[in-house]
């Protein structure tokens, strides 16, 4: 495929700067920004803000500056108008990361960029400072003098779900306004594969408990027909899958069809670390089962350890759900349908506690418009192929912030994270030609939308 001069000038530009894009990561990474005191000292977070700051002025933006949010973190904003009669982009990222987890299962240190095998290694070298890179790359590639309005918003507590700039954008309104706005906090089906994250899926959390006894009996003397609230808890939650492994919530739709991308079964096996033999779950697709229908988890249970369990038989027990759940589908409606089988199903007349812990809104992006058009045909030529869509299984709460407080504009959810990167696991990596390849995309995109 041959190139116009001006694609293949920029795509050489941005294959030069790539030497500047690993120098930034690598600093990027160097600084320890989880958002959480009590793991780690909050300089870590300020440090990388101040960073993030200074290269985005460094870009070609004119009014940098860190704002402090409901929750006391440090947004990054920056802004520079466009010409007269132009749109406004809003490029998102965050700067905080999780924190490593389990030192000793690293390869590489976590908070050095190392070059192994083709990637680059390290903790945020993909989620999400690697889409921060991707951003200064495009802006480096086409600025300083930009040919649209260009906005940045850079947060520093994603990682924490605390909803520091969902609540600033909702009292901050005008500051982020914007008619387009690019969320880089997703990626790419596969390495090479430009995708749109299409949908998110909502949540619903809760703490169930169980209680059958008035204190633990002995298992000898009153086993049989005492009731075993560990052994109610077991039945109430095998109520919520089916033989095939399907969740089924009286009530709840279960059987929805994605129409995107569909991930083959040998590649999800290798992405998930399913064990040789296991079956997977589910009567659909991989791609239906992962972002079209709803998925219950059982994320905690209290129940005595093997080792000092004693002959007794458990009064009371306690499990923690997640439920994720599709576009289309309500938080409060999903809840209360979970609620209402729960009671339905609990045997021997057991007493049950539910704690809803939180709810979480899905989201579905815009398919249509004049940016979204804009991006997938500035995707497709810096790849070379058809752009796709996925879905994600998590949720991005401030997405459905944007959307309520700016109705009109189009939102669209790209990245540089991809399966390999092993996103906030230990040896967190990213490929970086999809930093290239979405800076160039990202580039082709503000240089054409009108």
């Amino acid at each position: 495929m041959t190139e116009t001069p001006d694609v293949a000038a920029l795509r050489g530009k941005v294959s030069r700067l790539m030497g500047q894009a690993k120098k930034d990561l690598a600093e990027l990474v160097s600084f320890k920004s989880v958002a959480d005191p009590r793991q780690f000292p909050p300089e870590g977070c300020e440090q990388t803000a101040q960073w993030v700051a200074d290269a985005f002025a460094a870009a070609g933006l004119t009014e940098v500056g860190l704002h402090e949010t409901p929750d006391g973190s440090k947004a990054v904003i920056g802004h520079k108008p466009g010409p007269p009669g132009t749109p406004t982009v809003l490029l998102y990222c965050h700067y905080d990361v999780q924190p490593p987890l389990d030192d000793a299962a690293w390869k590489t240190p976590v908070w050095t960029l190392t070059d192994k095998d083709g990637r680059w290694y390290g903790r945020g070298a993909a989620d999400c400072k690697g889409n921060i890179v991707t951003h200064l790359t495009a802006l480096r590639a086409i600025g300083p003098d930009f040919p649209i309005g260009i906005k940045v918003v850079s947060e520093g507590s994603e990682e924490q779900g605390t909803g520091g700039l969902e609540k600033f954008v909702v009292a901050n309104p005008d500051l982020l306004a914007a008619d387009a706005i690019l969320v880089s906090d997703c990626g790419n089906f596969a390495v090479g594969v430009p995708t749109f994250t299409q949908t998110l899926r909502g949540m619903v959390n809760v703490v169930l408990t169980v209680h059958t006894l008035a204190g633990p009996m002995h298992s000898g003397m009153f086993g049989g027909p005492a009731p075993d609230a560990l052994a109610a808890m077991i039945r109430l939650l095998a109520s919520l899958r089916d033989e095939h492994g399907n969740t089924t919530i009286d009530g709840l739709t279960n059987d929805q069809k994605w129409s995107g991308a569909q991930y083959p079964v040998p590649d999800f096996r290798s992405d998930a670390g399913v064990l040789d033999g296991v079956d997977l779950v589910g009567s659909g697709t991989v791609s239906d089962m992962l972002w079209s229908r709803p998925a219950l988890t059982v994320l905690g249970m209290d129940v005595p350890a093997v080792v000092g369990s004693s002959a007794a038989i458990q009064p009371s027990t306690r499990a923690r759900l997640n439920l994720r759940i599709p576009p289309g589908t309500e938080p409060k409606q999903a809840y209360d349908l979970l609620e209402k089988h729960l009671r339905a199903h609990l045997p021997w007349n057991a007493h049950l506690d539910i704690e809803l812990e939180s709810l979480g809104e899905p989201f579905a992006a815009a398919e249509h418009g004049p940016a979204r058009a804009a991006m997938g045909k500035a995707m497709e030529t810096a790849y070379g192929r058809p752009v796709t869509t996925e879905g994600q299984g998590g949720s991005i709460p401030l997405c459905n912030v944007f959307a309520d407080t700016y109705p009109n504009a189009e939102i669209m959810l790209t990245g540089v994270e991809e399966p390999k990167c092993l996103i906030h696991a230990p040896n967190e990596s990213v490929d970086p030609s999809e930093i290239e390849h979405m800076a160039l995309a990202e580039a082709l995109f503000l240089s054409s939308y009108r």
